[in-house]
């Protein structure tokens, strides 16, 4: 589990969807969530760096958890999710701050994503507000992006929510170049107008 922990977090450092000491993950064992500790290092996770606390009840572990585990807590409880990753892509969120939901327009994210909300609290970390919002969103979708904070995403293991959060940024990238472009955009996708209502 240390491994995969450490080759997630590395893949999420090295693509720049976490800064130094950003982001965080867990998994799901059972009724017991091993999540990273406050202010790890992604891309340099050690043994130390990995917290096991209950997945309903603070425990004396809980106070080296991530500041996150309230909003991990409640996408479990709200989910059949197994696996959590959020991190902090630049670019989906420089998205979060003018849209309300990203739809990709490349192929691999219109397949895979299709599209992706985008919700707002006042606390943008660890708050009881978060925890609800993105919990509910979750039941949803795959990944859903806090404004201004960045994308949490599920999965069976971490691979598969790290998926995600790259998926979409890649997807964000590709909407930043067509801005740039100022051209209008081709459409190719069949039924690509009805991406926004899915």
């Amino acid at each position: 589990m240390v491994e995969e922990f450490s080759k997630i977090g590395r893949d999420l450092f090295l693509s720049g969807a976490v800064s130094s000491h950003g982001g965080n993950m867990s998994v799901r064992l059972g009724d017991r969530i091993l999540i990273t500790r406050r202010g790890s290092m992604l891309g340099h996770l050690t043994e130390g760096d990995l917290i096991e606390t209950g997945l309903e009840a603070d425990d004396s572990e809980v106070a080296l958890a991530s500041t996150e585990i309230v909003v991990h807590r409640a996408i479990y409880a709200g989910t059949n999710a197994l696996a959590i990753v959020h991190a902090h892509p630049v670019h989906t969120i420089a998205r979060s701050l003018v849209e309300d939901e990203i739809v990709p327009i490349e192929s691999e994210a219109s397949y895979l994503l299709h599209k992706v909300p985008v919700h707002a609290t006042p606390l943008t970390a660890g708050s009881a507000e978060v925890a609800e919002v993105v919990s509910e969103g979750l039941r949803e979708y795959k990944c859903v992006v806090l404004r201004g904070h960045g994308p949490f995403a599920t999965g069976t293991v971490l691979e598969e929510a790290y998926q995600w959060v790259s998926v979409l940024e890649a997807a964000c990238r590709v909407l930043y170049l067509r801005d740039t472009l100022g051209l209008p955009v081709k459409e190719y996708r069949e039924m690509g107008g009805e991406y926004r209502k899915w």
